[in-house]
């Protein structure tokens, strides 16, 4: 029996997926378990294996097109078996299942033509206006429920037509450019100018010399805009509040240096101050487990294991790599796993467990000379920490003034989970950890 191949779902966020290659063609024999195509999201590019055996029959969607989780993409059938083609986007189960054999595709309804949509108007609205040959559909009413009024038709044909429709964008470019915008035909939805359309009349003009520069348009989409919408989203349904913290760290630089020095012919081992940071928060978590939680449902899920996000700046946007049971790892064993999801990260070769299934996530932008951030929560984690940069700076050190090693801390929390004291008590422990590494380990 034929079975249907659906765009998976990896991980609680992904809502739609792209088709990016396939690796076998239409009537080529698959194995179970076989690499069948590519599958491209805004984290990650990954390999999806055939779940049955057979000849794939029907590839449904094409490479380079992107349809949402649960869309049948192809159909793999039995060798001789002739199902009945599929036509445009079917949605099935997210998980393979049995496809339809010897069905057609349901019909699409005809389509029924519009009626010319009735515009209230007065009868000597309706009259002058046949007069002036304006069209009514283009006039707003003044009267009584917005009925036109002949007022309206004479102020109308007066004062000429509104301003043309036009997209921000187009509008900026038109402008810079020095463009007429009453001058465009727009072949946007009701006439509205677009980016194409200003571009269009800007081609055919001749190059004006030393002319100012178009404004620029970067698309908003894939990574950039995954990540909008999972931090507008996230915004909308945590209810987050951020804490922030001075450290003193002048013991945890002095620790780092001491573990290289006595490391420094190991090339497979380069402890920076961001792996130290993940083995005290992993020992923090412990210590308060409900910071080490996510919020599904109406369940508040404590986990026996802290998987940490470690947020990578990439040039295309940004990406947090899980590093999985850090809590059971020491400072070494960390350093080389971080390493290693760091340099994926880079390649684009990191896989789907790699990327789900954070529990807590830190974001350090001590690299970007900032002191302090108010971070936004990752769903459904409890905590994230942001991390500041490392300042000299005078401060109070046993009764007097010395030069230590500062740095800002800062906690932004869902009170939905989790309250104030709580919290706070969670990052008076981180904190007391960087002060005196030697205690991550009491």
């Amino acid at each position: 029996m034929a079975v249907n191949v659906t765009m998976p779902k990896w991980g609680l966020t992904m809502k739609e997926g792209k088709v990016s290659r396939w690796l076998k063609a239409e009537g080529d024999t698959t194995r179970k378990g076989e690499p069948l195509f590519e599958v491209e999201t805004e984290k990650i590019t990954n390999v999806v294996e055939a779940t049955a055996a057979g000849v794939l029959f029907q590839i449904v969607i094409p490479a380079g097109t992107v349809v949402p989780v649960g869309t049948v993409v192809a159909v793999i059938a039995e060798p001789g078996e002739q199902p009945a083609r599929l036509e445009g986007l079917r949605m099935g189960e997210i998980s393979e299942g049995p496809a339809p054999t010897g069905t057609k595709p349901a019909p699409t309804k005809p389509e029924v033509p519009t009626e010319k949509k009735f515009v209230p108007a007065s009868p000597a609205a309706r009259r002058l206006a046949k007069e002036l040959g304006v069209d009514l559909a283009r006039v707003s009413g003044s009267g009584p429920e917005g009925r036109i009024t002949e007022a309206d038709v004479q102020r109308f044909h007066d004062e000429g037509p509104p301003p043309p429709k036009i997209t921000p964008l187009a509008e900026e470019m038109a402008r810079q450019a020095g463009l007429d915008i009453a001058t465009i035909q727009g072949t946007g939805e009701g006439g509205k100018i677009t980016k194409e359309d200003v571009q269009r009349v800007l081609a055919a003009q001749e190059p004006a010399p030393e002319a100012a520069p178009v404004v620029k348009s970067i698309p908003f989409a894939g990574m950039r805009k995954a990540i909008a919408q999972n931090m507008h989203a996230s915004l909308h349904t945590t209810a987050q509040l951020t804490a922030f913290v001075e450290v003193d760290v002048t013991e945890m630089v002095r620790f780092r240096d001491t573990v290289r020095d006595a490391y420094r012919s190991d090339e497979s081992v380069k402890v920076s101050y961001n792996d130290i940071l993940i083995l005290a928060v992993s020992r923090a978590l412990k210590r308060h487990p409900v910071m080490n939680s996510t919020l599904v449902g109406e369940e508040i899920l404590l986990h026996a294991t802290v998987h940490m996000g470690i947020a990578v700046a990439l040039a295309e946007g940004l990406i947090v790599p899980v590093l999985h049971n850090a809590d059971r790892m020491g400072l070494l064993e960390i350093a080389r796993g971080v390493r290693e999801l760091a340099r994926k990260a880079r390649e684009g070769t990191l896989t789907v467990d790699e990327v789900t299934g954070g529990t807590f996530t830190i974001t350090n932008m001590s690299m970007f000379q900032v002191d302090g951030v108010t971070p936004i929560l990752r769903p459904p984690e409890t905590g994230i920490l942001g991390v500041g940069r490392i300042q000299e700076k005078p401060a109070v050190f046993n009764g007097q003034i010395a030069i230590r090693s500062m740095m800002f801390l800062s906690l932004t929390f869902d009170h939905q989970v989790v309250d104030g004291a709580p919290a706070n008590q969670f990052l008076g422990t981180v904190a007391a950890y960087l002060e005196n590494p030697y205690l991550i380990m009491s």
